[in-house]
């Protein structure tokens, strides 16, 4: 059967700057926490090892224009153009940015910035991160440097990647400094991580710059054991926590009434100015990206809760492990390409139909060199995984969902936060020793989907 897309269909990558850039003038939270305990890392790689756009943009701008890439993702590391968060903007960095942008334009391929991946200056988690008001308003001074220097070329950009994550692995989980376990503060981290958004849709407004603005977000469609409602109930939780948490205010303009319900219940809620309400309203985006990997399938609990543990979602649902189900061994994540269809149709039931692309889906593998054959990675499974999603997006978009395009997580193997390069997900090799870049299979595959606008697939 052939697949044949929209015109004008978005097919491109995306990466971030501190993953593929290297080294930077001003530290962040992970070369900070790198220096005190590499042994958090895999096989001790830190964020200065990471695949080296900062000396070969141009060469690998070159590669997304053999992979038939319109357009690309990545973002600016606020360390690197305003080295401690709030002072003078690093010129270097201003020429760095520049030549990336006008490249990527010169060849055809439409820029898409994120302004945080991530990748907090040191010198503001110092002054508490996103738990101090004073850094959503030096946020908010560094978007507005980037819409003034680099608007007029960027049309479309990205407040935040996916911010739950930095919620769940800095002040909930332990997988991101500063490895805080405490509800509360991550609540209050969310909070101010949606002001911080807001403010700098707030201010690209107010510039009436020629683009759109959006957000990315990790969607994990929530599935529930079975329709007991208990189960139900545990499932509608999870949705509240991990993804209407920000959908809800990016797109709606306000929080769930349940969720704020929720948490008053539990005297979780962060504290709130009576302006942030109307701050919030104004934070409503033009394109939401949507980066999903895997669904998260829950259950009621089965147990009671310890009262003397700390307060976490967990407290409201277990976690599902579904018979059958098709798995990642490398990665441990589900593969379930119909969860990319639940969420464009439950953004058009639900939310108005909006403007939005997948801005990541991807695949990582470990120890691919075992696939070499004829001095090119044969993988056969990552196009597999890709053409699945690909059909049950197709499926979404002929049944009237507002979906743009698809970015690939990502275009060349890069540095993956704690686990360095321990899956590679691009659709270029990377040889870490020589840095040597060799396209995959599925680089040729991808690039001929994106010239013809359309695969087939039995």
């Amino acid at each position: 059967m052939k697949y044949a897309f929209p015109d004008n269909f978005w097919w491109g990558s995306a990466s971030s700057a501190l993953q593929t850039e290297g080294t930077r003038e001003g530290e962040t939270t992970w070369d900070y926490w790198f220096a005190r305990e590499p042994n958090r890392f895999h096989n001790g790689v830190g964020p200065q090892h990471t695949s080296t756009f900062y000396q070969h943009w141009k060469t690998d701008i070159q590669l997304l224009k053999q992979l038939n890439h319109n357009s690309f993702r990545t973002s600016i590391s606020w360390a690197r153009l305003i080295p401690d968060g709030i002072g003078e903007v690093n010129p270097d960095a201003v020429d760095f940015y520049n030549q990336v942008i006008d490249e990527l334009n010169e060849q055809g391929i439409t820029p898409f910035i994120t302004l945080f991946h991530f990748d907090m200056p040191m010198a503001m988690q110092e002054i508490g991160g996103w738990e101090n008001r004073d850094v959503v308003d030096a946020y908010a001074r560094y978007a507005q440097i980037c819409f003034e220097l680099f608007g007029d070329r960027v049309l479309h950009w990205f407040t935040f990647n996916e911010p739950i994550v930095p919620v769940e692995g800095g002040y909930l989980y332990d997988f991101h400094y500063p490895n805080v376990v405490d509800f509360r503060r991550a609540a209050t981290v969310a909070y101010h991580t949606v002001l911080a958004h807001a403010k700098a849709v707030q201010a690209y407004r107010a510039g009436h710059y020629a683009g759109e603005i959006g957000i990315v977000l990790n969607l994990t469609p929530s599935y529930p054991r079975s329709w007991n409602p208990a189960d139900v109930k545990a499932a509608h939780i999870a949705d509240l926590m991990f993804n209407r948490s920000f959908l809800d205010p990016v797109l709606r303009g306000e929080y769930p009434a349940d969720l704020v319900a929720l948490l008053k219940s539990y005297d979780q809620l962060p504290a709130c100015k009576p302006e942030d309400g109307f701050l919030i309203a104004e934070g409503k985006i033009d394109l939401l990206g949507i980066n999903y990997y895997q669904p998260r399938r829950v259950k009621c609990r089965d147990s009671a809760v310890n009262p003397q543990a700390p307060f976490m979602p967990e407290w409201f649902f277990d976690n599902y492990e579904m018979p059958g189900r098709k798995m990642n061994p490398y990665r441990g994540w589900e593969i379930y390409a119909p969860g990319i269809y639940d969420i464009l149709v439950n953004l058009r039931d639900h939310y108005g139909n909006p403007r939005c692309f997948i801005s990541e889906n991807g695949m990582g593998v470990e120890n691919e060199q075992r696939f070499i054959e004829n001095g090119q990675i044969n993988d056969q499974y990552r196009i597999d995984f890709i053409s699945e999603h690909l059909s049950w997006l197709h499926k979404g978009i002929s049944e009237g969902c507002n979906c743009l395009g698809y970015h690939m997580w990502t275009f060349i193997d890069n540095w993956s936060w704690c686990n360095a390069y321990k899956n590679r997900y691009g659709f270029i090799q990377l040889d870490l020793e020589t840095q040597q870049r060799t396209i995959k299979k599925s680089g040729e595959w991808f690039a001929a989907t994106a010239l013809n606008n359309s695969f087939d697939k039995e």
